[in-house]
C-alpha cells in the first residue's frame, strides 16, 4: 500500500477516539476503513485516497484503563481544504468498534504549511539578529577600527626609558610632553604626531634632554595631579609653554575640538609659575586661623612650666609626640576597599580630609610626590610596605594615616597612624 511522504501532505488531521471497552490498534483502523466504505463516494474512498497517496499512513494511539480505551488518530492529507474536511467529518460517524460503543471527535485540522511558515519567520528573527549583532558592523565602527589600529602601529618607544610618542618626535621642532600613554593615542586620533608621555609623575632623563634642544609644550590635566606634573617639570627641565585640559577632564578623553583649545590657550612657563604660586597662597589662606592658636598654645604651655617645680624645669625630657589619629568606621570601609582595589598594581592614592582622590602614583613615585606637597594631604594608601622613609616624609608633610599591605614601623610612629591589612 502507498504511503504519502510527510513533507508532501498539506493538512493533518487530528482527532480523538474513547472506547467503552478494550480494543486494540488494528480494530480501530479496520472500522475506520470499514464504516466508511462507500459513505462519501468513489472519489473520496479511504482505501483509493491512500492507495494512490493522497492519504497518508492513517496513525492510531490507544491506552486501555480500567477497562475503558483512549487514544488518538491522526491522518496526514494532500487533498484540499473541502475535501479534508469531508474526509475528517467522516471518522464522526463511526459509534461502534467491535462489540463496543465509540465516539471520535475531530480536534482540528492542521495546515502544515502555516506551522512551517511560523517556523520560518522565527527562524529567521533569529538569524537576522545574529546577523546584525556579530556579522555586520556598520560603516563607522569598520572606520574606527581601521584607525584605531593604525593609531596603534604609529605609537612608537622612544629613548632608553621606552616612552610612548608620536612618530614625528625627532622631525618636529616643538614637542608636546603629556602625562601617559592613552594621552599620545587621543592626540594621534586627532592628527598630533609629536606628543611623548611622561609615564608618571617624575620627569624621564629623554625629556629633560629634549627640553634642552627643543621647544616643549606641557599638556597635563586639568586636575590637582596636572599642577604637581607641572612644578616637577619646572624644577628639572626647561620648559617653554604649559596649557591645560578643561577642569576635571584628562587629556586622554577630550575631544579635538577641546583640544585646540587647550593649544591655542597655552601660557609662558613665567606665567605658569605666577598661577601656581597663586594657587599655593589661596591653599595656605585656610592656615591663620591654627597660626593665630598656636601662640596661645605656647604661651598657656609657657605658664604651666613656670608653675612647676624647679627641678622639673631644668629637665631635659623632650615632649612625647601627639597621639595617632584613629580611624572612623566609614574610613575604615573606604581604606579596606581603595587597598582591595590597589592589591597586585603597586601604586598609590593620595587623599584630602575628605576622603577625595587628589591623585594616584606609581608607589615607586610616592616619596617624591610627597615631598612636593607640603600640606593638604590627609591619607595615603599604597601597595607596599610603610618603612622608616615614608613615615618621617608623611610627618613633615602632616600625614595622618599611611595605610599599607605590610609595616615595617608601629601603629603609632611618629603621631602618624600606620595600618596594614590585617589591621582592616
Amino acid at each position: 500500500m502507498a504511503k504519502i511522504s510527510p513533507v508532501s501532505s498539506k493538512y493533518i488531521v487530528n482527532a480523538t477516539i474513547e472506547i467503552e471497552g478494550v480494543v486494540n490498534r488494528p480494530d480501530v483502523i479496520g472500522a475506520i476503513f470499514g464504516q466508511t466504505e462507500g459513505l462519501l463516494g468513489a472519489d473520496l474512498e479511504l482505501r483509493e485516497l491512500q492507495r494512490s497517496g493522497r492519504i497518508g499512513r492513517i496513525e492510531v494511539n490507544v491506552d486501555t484503563r480500567s477497562g475503558k480505551t483512549q487514544g488518538t488518530i491522526v491522518i496526514p492529507s494532500s487533498l484540499d481544504k473541502a475535501e479534508t474536511s469531508i474526509v475528517a467529518a467522516a471518522l464522526e460517524v463511526i459509534q461502534r468498534i467491535g462489540p463496543c460503543n465509540a465516539k471520535i471527535k475531530v480536534k482540528d485540522i492542521e495546515d502544515v504549511r502555516i506551522s512551517k511558515r511560523n517556523f520560518v519567520v522565527e527562524r529567521a528573527k533569529a538569524l537576522l539578529k545574529t546577523l546584525m549583532d556579530h556579522q555586520m558592523p556598520d560603516s563607522q565602527e569598520l572606520a574606527d577600527e581601521v584607525a584605531h589600529s593604525v593609531r596603534i602601529m604609529e605609537v612608537q618607544e622612544y629613548g632608553r626609558e621606552r616612552l610612548p610618542a608620536g612618530p614625528m618626535i625627532d622631525e618636529s621642532d616643538e614637542i608636546i610632553v603629556v602625562e601617559g600613554r592613552a594621552d599620545v593615542l587621543n592626540l594621534l586620533k586627532h592628527g598630533f604626531k609629536n606628543a611623548i608621555a611622561m609615564n608618571g609623575t617624575s620627569c624621564p632623563q629623554t625629556i629633560i634632554d629634549l627640553s634642552r634642544k627643543k621647544e616643549v609644550l606641557a599638556f597635563v590635566d586639568g586636575d590637582r595631579g596636572g599642577n604637581l606634573i607641572i612644578k616637577e617639570l619646572i624644577n628639572v627641565g626647561e620648559i617653554d609653554f604649559v596649557t591645560k585640559a578643561p577642569d576635571g577632564k584628562e587629556v586622554e578623553e577630550i575631544t579635538k575640538k577641546e583640544i585646540h583649545k587647550a593649544l591655542r590657550s597655552k601660557i609662558t612657563i613665567e606665567q605658569a609659575k605666577m598661577e601656581l604660586n597663586s594657587v599655593d597662597t589661596s591653599e595656605s589662606i585656610k592656615k591663620p586661623v591654627f597660626a593665630n592658636k598656636r601662640p596661645q598654645y605656647q604661651q598657656k604651655k609657657h605658664v604651666r612650666q613656670m608653675s612647676r617645680p624647679a627641678s622639673s624645669r631644668h629637665s631635659n625630657s623632650r615632649p612625647a609626640p601627639a597621639p595617632a589619629a584613629s580611624l572612623r568606621p566609614d574610613e575604615k570601609q573606604k581604606f579596606k576597599r581603595m587597598l582591595e582595589n590597589l592589591i597586585g598594581t603597586k601604586g598609590a592614592y593620595i587623599l584630602d580630609n575628605k576622603l577625595n582622590v587628589l591623585g594616584k602614583v606609581p608607589f615607586t613615585e610616592l616619596a617624591t610626590t610627597l615631598k612636593s606637597l607640603n600640606a593638604g594631604v590627609y591619607a595615603v594608601v599604597f601597595d607596599g610596605s610603610a618603612d622608616r622613609q615614608i613615615i618621617d616624609i608623611a610627618s613633615r608633610a602632616g600625614i595622618k594615616h599611611v595605610v599599607a599591605m605590610h609595616s615595617a614601623v608601629g601603629s603609632d610612629s611618629r603621631g602618624i597612624n600606620v595600618v596594614t591589612v590585617n589591621n582592616l
